[in-house]
């Protein structure tokens, strides 16, 4: 993955802050590490022929008799033999580093034993930090145990250099096993860091996949109630109109205009909603949802469709203490139970909403007289196909502010009603 022009120019300024040496050995630790993971065994190789040469030159110079005791009893070759058994092993220290130690104590076994005590022999601490690195804490018991067991066991032979040799012995294992474990927890504290920022990350494209599909229910909601709330009422209005063309040519003309005043504010409402989804558009207004206030020229819009609504109020009105978001969902839900009304009522038919204010919750009803077989569709026995976005959606913004809806047909088919609680802004349940 590409890394973004921004973060490249924040790593840049990063960069600069840090001083030029550091610079240059975190450049060099970081090709190192990259030619150690795409080759391992090159480096691998590397490592151990740079050791094997150099106990070949610590025999061949005769610097190991500066380390052996005075009663050495080991001869020259089986010298040579026992700085190459320290040093060729090191091929498998990462594959099998204990493999490695395993074999290496029978030759650390005959330099103690000998007296030889050839420098090479220091060179079981590095597969040892490698079991440090990624072994248990019972392996590595074991691995120390090995590595001290043949300078113990030497003492017998030699009891005149016991002391210096375990001092010195102790301390480079101490050592090694404390540079393993800083490593391993600095290791697994970065392993952890980087899992956790994918997780985040993954956690983070989640959320957006999550808010993205809300969205877009919600914006499927708002376009169901403008659109068809207003091509509803356009239909009625027609229909009205066509009717009154044959014997009353004013009356034709007052729907065509109201048909007109109707389009014109649906594709206001449009414009509005799709404005918000413009990113390339600063002056978006991010607030176009009606309110409340809004309900009066609603009603007006419905009964001139051909629909007589009558509008009731109970209590003292208080609609300022509702938020934006509150107002929106009760004049949504009186909008589609409107539509439906307009839309599935057959035959002649009255509406009347009903809006009580109480201390604690705002009660709409909307009721009609509208009766017969083709107003099941909005009820909880139809197809979710056949309820659509209407009674579903009314629901999902009753269920964003803690409130219920209820919806269906009135006691002995008088007429079809929808009833919504919804607790005001300050209301604590």
């Amino acid at each position: 993955m590409r890394t973004p022009p921004r973060e490249r120019g924040r790593d840049r300024g990063t960069e600069g802050t840090v001083p030029p040496l550091t610079r240059i050995i975190r450049h060099a630790l970081d090709r190192l590490r990259a030619v150690d993971r795409h080759r391992p065994r090159v480096w691998d190789a590397a490592l151990t022929g740079f050791w094997t040469v150099a106990a070949v030159l610590d025999y061949t110079s005769g610097g190991w008799r500066h380390t052996a005791h005075e009663d050495v009893t080991a001869p020259e070759f089986l010298v040579l033999l026992m700085s190459l058994g320290f040093s060729l092993p090191l091929l498998w220290r990462r594959t099998h580093p204990l493999a490695v130690v395993l074999l290496m104590t029978p030759v650390s076994l005959v330099n103690v034993w000998t007296g030889a005590v050839v420098q090479a022999s220091l060179l079981q601490l590095i597969p040892v930090f490698q079991i440090v690195l990624r072994s248990s804490f019972r392996t590595v018991g074991a691995a120390a145990l090995l590595f001290v067991a043949p300078v113990l066991s030497g003492a017998f032979r030699i009891p005149s250099g016991w002391g210096q040799e375990v001092v010195s012995y102790v301390w480079g294992l101490v050592f090694v096993v404390l540079l393993g474990i800083a490593v391993r927890t600095r290791r697994e504290y970065t392993e952890a860091l980087v899992e956790r920022a994918h997780r985040l990350e993954h956690e983070r494209d989640q959320q957006a996949r999550l808010a993205a599909a809300a969205e877009r229910t919600r914006i499927a909601r708002e376009m169901h109630d403008i659109i068809g709330h207003n091509l509803s009422v356009i239909t009625g209005l027609a229909d009205g109109g066509a009717y009154a063309a044959r014997k009353s040519p004013e009356r034709a003309g007052q729907a065509l205009e109201a048909i007109g005043t109707t389009s014109r504010q649906a594709l206001s409402e449009l414009r509005r909603l799709l404005g918000v989804l413009r990113d390339d558009h600063p002056d978006a207004d991010r607030t176009p949802q009606p309110t409340l206030d809004e309900l009066t020229p609603l009603i007006e819009r419905v009964r001139r469709a051909g629909l007589p609504v009558h509008l009731e109020l109970d209590g003292e009105p208080t609609a300022r203490t509702l938020t934006p978001g509150r107002q929106l969902t009760v004049y949504r839900v009186i909008q589609e139970a409107l539509t439906n009304t307009l839309k599935h009522a057959p035959g002649p038919a009255s509406a009347t909403v009903t809006l009580t204010y109480s201390p604690t919750h705002l009660d709409a009803r909307i009721t009609d007289t509208g009766t017969g077989a083709g107003r099941t569709a909005g009820t909880e026995e139809a197809p979710l196909a056949a309820q659509g976005m209407g009674i579903m959606g009314m629901r999902e913004r009753a269920a964003l502010y803690d409130g219920t809806l209820e919806a269906g047909p009135m006691p002995e088919d008088t007429g079809w009603q929808v009833q919504l609680r919804l607790p005001l802004e300050d209301t604590h349940q």
